[in-house]
């Protein structure tokens, strides 16, 4: 008897230490970004969020124009984390810091996108909204640089862009007629304070397929 009350006494504690596990590991997913998130970013050093709209560039490339809007209710300013072209992540698994993405705006389904022109204000390098249906080319992919394994929620990272190595920045210069206030986006060749985000508002996709709702969504 006292023998299979050892089992038993064994078999509990390797239970109770396998659930525990499970419960930790899947705590720590939870406080990633994950493939398929739609997510609001913020630039920390400015306080705007990156916004997009179906308003052209009036120079440069005429592209979709990228810009930064303080205001953290606009629809405008959700973008879903996806996989590189031809090379999807798994929805709902989390982001490796130094993972290449794309990163799409969610109402026109365009990829965040530089280039070789220079931003209209700060004569930077223009950031635009590029493609259609959320198909561009190879210049739509950035890489997450953050400290440890993963992208977590609550820290700032930069995005650097694989194709031209700027980083997504802002420096504060604002837009007049007819995006009135919206700072301009754009690349800078260094990695500075001006080019911090963190992921904010939001819909997070956990590996089992069901959003983990972050705030008004």
């Amino acid at each position: 008897m006292e023998i299979i009350g050892a089992v038993h006494l064994v078999f509990r504690t390797l239970l109770f230490l396998l659930l525990w596990s499970k419960c930790e590991g899947g705590e720590s997913e939870m406080n990633h970004v994950t493939c398929g998130s739609l997510v609001k970013l913020l630039n920390t050093r400015h306080n705007v969020r990156l916004h997009s709209h179906d308003v052209k560039y009036g120079s440069g490339s005429g592209q979709q124009s990228v810009t930064g809007v303080e205001n953290a209710d606009d629809a405008n300013s959700y973008w879903q984390i996806r996989g590189k072209p031809n090379r999807p992540c798994q929805r709902g698994t989390s982001i490796r810091c130094g993972q290449a993405i794309r990163i799409m705006h969610m109402k026109t389904s365009r990829n965040l996108h530089t280039h070789r022109f220079s931003s209209p204000l700060s004569n930077n390098q223009e950031v635009s909204a590029f493609g259609e249906n959320g198909e561009g080319d190879d210049l739509d992919t950035w890489t997450v640089q953050c400290d440890g394994d993963h992208w977590e929620r609550d820290e700032e990272v930069r995005f650097k862009h694989v194709g031209t190595n700027v980083f997504l920045s802002v420096t504060g210069e604002q837009y007049g007629h007819p995006i009135r206030g919206q700072r301009e986006v754009h690349g800078m060749s260094s990695a500075n304070q001006h080019n911090w985000w963190r992921s904010m508002e939001g819909v997070f996709i956990q590996p089992s397929q069901v959003p983990l709702r972050h705030d008004e969504l």
